[in-house]
């Protein structure tokens, strides 16, 4: 079970560590523009090898990638002082397209995941790319809002004493500001969260659910704030994907891809529930929203596309 990062930066990195505490993967291989980086990050990584599980971690190059089931992108340009976005995603799609032709060429059946940001627009720039290399859209897999749903199980499940991970609940849409909560089809180990909420008098009102909606939309502005960048919980979500297509686990996570139509908006990535497996993307899956749901999430596709146009009408 081989896995390639391309960038070594805090994300990249990260990732790698929570690879191999998860045991997702036997084989990481980490590759970076600046080889002393991707050195030290893998030196430090496997010193902890004897406190968690026998995983080989290296720095390598491209042809290192040979048989890799899995290639994480964290790579990607910063914006310059005077640089437009649109500058910017010229910039990251020239990346991408350097970073996918040299993968195709040694592992051609690799599974991408994006993790690069903003990650709707690079997942969609990436299976642009990755059709010039016969590359089907269901093996690019953006990490889109896998962390925000992360987020809102997690605030949710403190608040009425639950542990996260028995609590069902989605954030679809884009990985920013438009994003979605879907308060509508929550539910609890099956209880649907109304009737739980009445049966054990757990206080809840609107003013919570706006506080819980803030704690999820805000969540990275305010870790920036306080320390730069966020990297922890991106990387888990990377080990979580990593290990449920290495273990074809079938699991629903809610990733951006390639949507042909999301309320009436065309051609756009954004992320949905899906079912990951040893494939891949496997499929959307059918989500139940209420009409004001329905409508943000409309809303949110309207965002990204107008992204999408400013890139492509350049």
């Amino acid at each position: 079970m081989k896995v390639g990062i391309i960038g070594s930066g805090m994300v990249g990195a990260t990732s790698a560590y929570a690879i191999m505490l998860r045991k997702a993967a036997s084989e990481i291989v980490l590759i970076d523009s600046n080889e002393k980086r991707a050195q030290a990050e893998a030196a430090d990584i496997i010193h902890a090898a004897p406190f968690t599980q026998a995983t080989v971690v290296y720095a390598g190059n491209y042809s290192d990638l040979k048989g890799a089931k899995i290639v994480v992108i964290a790579a990607g340009a910063h914006q310059s002082p005077g640089e437009t976005r649109l500058m910017l995603m010229e910039k990251n799609a020239s990346i991408l397209n350097d970073i996918i032709s040299k993968v195709a060429e040694v592992a051609p059946n690799a599974i991408f995941l994006i993790a690069t940001n903003p990650v709707d627009i690079i997942t969609y720039i990436s299976i642009s790319i990755a059709k010039n290399y016969g590359i089907p859209a269901t093996r690019i897999i953006g990490s889109g809002t896998t962390l925000d749903t992360a987020r809102f199980r997690s605030l949710l499940g403190s608040h009425i004493g639950v542990d996260p991970q028995n609590v069902h609940a989605y954030v679809i849409g884009e990985h920013g500001d438009s994003e979605v909560l879907t308060w509508s089809n929550i539910d609890i180990g099956g209880v649907p969260l109304e009737d739980l909420i009445e049966y054990r008098k757990i206080a809840f009102s609107e003013k919570i659910k706006e506080e819980i909606d803030k704690g999820v939309r805000n969540a990275a502005y305010k870790i920036i704030e306080g320390k730069g960048s966020t990297y922890y919980g991106i990387g888990g979500a990377i080990a979580k994907l990593v290990d449920v297509i290495n273990r074809d686990n079938r699991s629903v996570l809610t990733i951006s891809t390639y949507e042909e139509d999301v309320e009436g908006i065309k051609n756009v990535a954004l992320s949905l529930p899906h079912l990951i497996g040893g494939e891949g993307d496997l499929g959307v899956l059918p989500i139940r929203l209420n009409m004001k749901e329905k409508l943000l999430l409309k809303k949110s596709a309207e965002v990204i596309r107008s992204k999408i146009d400013e890139y492509e009408v350049k």
